[in-house]
């Protein structure tokens, strides 16, 4: 439908390199596709007990990696959660552009060591809630609720029909060019961390490719 991508996650299963070579398969083929329909990615699960035997430093850094490259693709990205949510698939939620969960969704940091897991799910909640927000969560790894993620503006919106909402979203997403919601993109992750003498050359830079696009249109 418009070019969607979709890809499901579940979150109870130990990060590995198949995770890693999914995501990738997935970018791969969104940056080939210049349709411009959502990548849409289904995620819950939170991993079991033992979930960190015999992970490396490496593999989560290529992990990291990858999910930074969903993050920054080239076309809308939306995340439909359901259950609990931990590890991978708190992270790839995180990570989208727009996020939609079932009624009863958790969100929660996975446990390793008798603590929450120091990923970068922990950067991802405090550059988007707020330090105050997400601190009982990452040191007590208390469950996000849906009603706590909604008002924390963690999730966009809870639907009891996700099929529904991702085919109205997917009607939107056609008429968006891919390079242009990138560069929006970029505009909202820069804004957060600079004043706005630095910001307006990129403002000005988006403006003015806009006008250009417009009048050979």
């Amino acid at each position: 439908m418009n070019g969607e991508l979709v890809l499901r996650l579940d979150g109870a299963r130990p990060l590995s390199p198949a995770s890693v070579e999914e995501l990738s398969a997935l970018c791969d083929r969104a940056e080939d596709d210049r349709e411009a329909g959502p990548v849409t990615v289904h995620v819950t699960g939170v991993p079991s007990e033992g979930w960190t035997t015999g992970l490396t430093v490496g593999l989560v850094s290529k992990w990291e990696r990858v999910v930074r490259r969903f993050e920054r693709l080239g076309r809308l990205t939306v995340a439909v959660a359901s259950g609990e949510c931990a590890g991978t698939a708190l992270d790839l939620l995180l990570a989208a552009d727009l996020r939609i969960v079932t009624p009863g969704t958790r969100l929660r940091l996975a446990a390793v060591g008798g603590s929450t897991w120091p990923g970068m799910s922990v950067y991802r909640l405090t550059q988007q809630a707020g330090a105050a927000g997400i601190r009982r969560a990452v040191l007590l790894g208390t469950p996000i609720e849906v009603d706590r993620a909604l008002a924390l503006n963690l999730v966009d919106e809870v639907s009891e029909d996700p099929a529904k909402t991702l085919a109205g979203l997917a009607e939107a997403a056609a008429a968006l060019d891919g390079a242009e919601t990138a560069i929006r993109r970029q505009l909202i992750f820069e804004d957060g961390s600079t004043t706005f003498e630095d910001a307006l050359g990129a403002h000005l830079a988006a403006a003015d490719r806009a006008l250009r696009r417009e009048a050979t249109s």
